[in-house]
């Protein structure tokens, strides 16, 4: 598998990080994918079908192989996107004090003839939070760009007490799953048979 054969149709620095992990080659690529959930759409249905969307569109006049994936969480049944400003936030993170939601990462493979997908769920288990601990990770930064409005491998980890499931999905990038996905395709991660 030579670089130009592999692709990631993300603009996220931690899927880039975390594919990197499994020591195959790949390039990034851009994808213009609208995302909004459509009406009547499950969270479930939500987070796969964008995976699948930036996947095949990431195949667009390319030979090879694309990975898409996307991330969301939810809570009570209703998506946390990324949040639109500091009181959105804020509104999330009380709702999240204190108990457990959801994270639901898709990660999707096509070689633009077939595609294949999986979605990973992991329970986030939150500790209680002060209003100063809230306003504090706000001026962070951090927040801003994240599903939940929180990182856990960053600040954010200071809010979660534990997981049920898996890490590296919870970041972007379910690791087990995408190398499974991968090697439908034929590529062998974490290989030195080249």
């Amino acid at each position: 598998m030579t670089k130009s054969n592999l692709f990631l149709a993300s603009a996220s620095p931690r899927r880039r990080e975390l594919l990197a992990l499994l020591g195959i080659p790949f390039e990034v690529v851009s994808n213009d994918i609208v995302e909004r959930q459509a009406k009547g759409e499950s969270a479930y249905a939500y987070v796969e079908r964008l995976a699948r969307e930036k996947a095949e569109a990431g195949i667009q006049g390319r030979s090879g192989v694309v990975i898409g994936s996307d991330t969301l969480g939810v809570l009570d049944g209703v998506v946390l996107e990324k949040p639109r400003d500091k009181e959105d936030a804020l509104r999330m993170w009380r709702a999240m004090s204190g108990r457990s939601h959801e994270i639901l990462t898709a990660v999707a493979v096509t070689d633009g003839t077939s595609t294949e997908s999986r979605v990973v769920l992991t329970e986030v288990f939150f500790r209680r939070l002060s209003e100063s601990e809230m306003a504090y990770y706000w001026t962070t930064g951090e927040p801003q760009d994240k599903a939940g409005a929180y990182a856990i491998q960053g600040v954010g980890g200071a809010f979660v007490e534990r997981i049920n499931g898996s890490y590296h999905a919870v970041v972007g990038l379910p690791l087990v799953e995408t190398a499974e996905l991968l090697s439908i395709y034929g590529i062998r991660v974490l290989n030195s048979d080249e």
